[in-house]
């Protein structure tokens, strides 16, 4: 692996700054064949994923949700970590990083080792009601889901991000979608929709860490979504160095005093090296 005077600018960047907030975002697990949301420009690669208000009230579209999502998760939740999540985890255990939040929901940093790990979107491995919060993992539901719908097993598309594929059904009305088994009430991912808002105990625990830190990571996230930025702007209130690796552009470039792009995975593993 060969490094350029960038990865070395970083290594001394840390070197300086070495309690590390880090915040991740898609671009951490598509080494993993997990997709990303946007292209180098930010812009939607896709349709925009379903609404946290469309998703309650709208039949068909939760209809059309839980059938793409049936397909889509197998490949997600056998996903395994790559080579961002590894080398953050050693970055971890050398000691450079005081706090890691992820904007995905794929709990692959924990799969890599990672400890005390936020996710500020919450995760797509299990599944609530809305009514009474009985909670069971999401493979249980993909049981219940096949079980009522047979044929869902025998669809295939394209995998997108978060679980999803690339998959139009045209005729769903006689898909039966399992509903919570204590109350009879809608089972809701435990994930942030877009539309929703982020628990705000979850952000008042981040903005904390990020307080205490010495500067801003920010690897694999275009900042496209408020929920990312903020950090990017409450680090600048501060006057905090904000330092981003992403493959494309992101929405806080003019705030960084460092930004790289390329692989994220190549940029980590090669800082983890230098500080080892």
């Amino acid at each position: 692996m060969t490094s350029d005077h960038s990865d070395l600018t970083l290594a001394n960047f840390v070197v300086a700054h070495p309690k590390l907030f880090v915040l991740t975002g898609a671009g951490c697990s598509t080494a993993s064949g997990l997709g990303d949301y946007r292209d180098k420009q930010g812009q939607w690669k896709r349709a925009q994923p379903i609404t946290g208000q469309v998703f309650i009230h709208d039949e068909t579209a939760r209809k059309r949700y839980w059938a793409r999502s049936s397909v889509g998760w197998p490949l997600f939740s056998t996903a395994q970590p790559g080579p961002a999540h590894h080398a953050l985890r050693q970055l971890q255990q050398q000691g450079y990083l005081q706090q890691l939040v992820t904007q995905n929901v794929d709990q692959l940093h924990q799969k890599a080792g990672h400890e005390g790990v936020v996710d500020l979107h919450g995760v797509l491995a299990t599944v609530s009601c809305v009514q009474c919060g009985h909670r069971i993992q999401r493979d249980d539901y993909q049981h219940q889901l096949i079980n009522a719908n047979p044929w869902l097993s025998e669809l295939s598309a394209a995998h997108a991000p978060d679980g999803d594929a690339d998959l139009e059904v045209d005729d769903l009305a006689g898909m039966s979608v399992p509903a919570c088994e204590r109350c009879d009430a809608l089972m809701k991912p435990d994930v942030v929709f877009f539309g929703e808002n982020v628990d705000r105990d979850l952000v008042r625990f981040a903005m904390e860490a990020l307080s205490q830190a010495d500067a801003l990571l920010v690897v694999g996230s275009s900042l496209m979504v408020y929920s990312g930025f903020r950090f990017c702007r409450d680090a600048q209130r501060r006057q905090q160095p904000i330092v981003i690796i992403n493959d494309g552009a992101t929405r806080a470039d003019e705030l960084a005093s460092l930004a790289l792009a390329g692989d994220c995975g190549q940029r980590l593993m090669t800082l983890a090296k230098h500080l080892s």
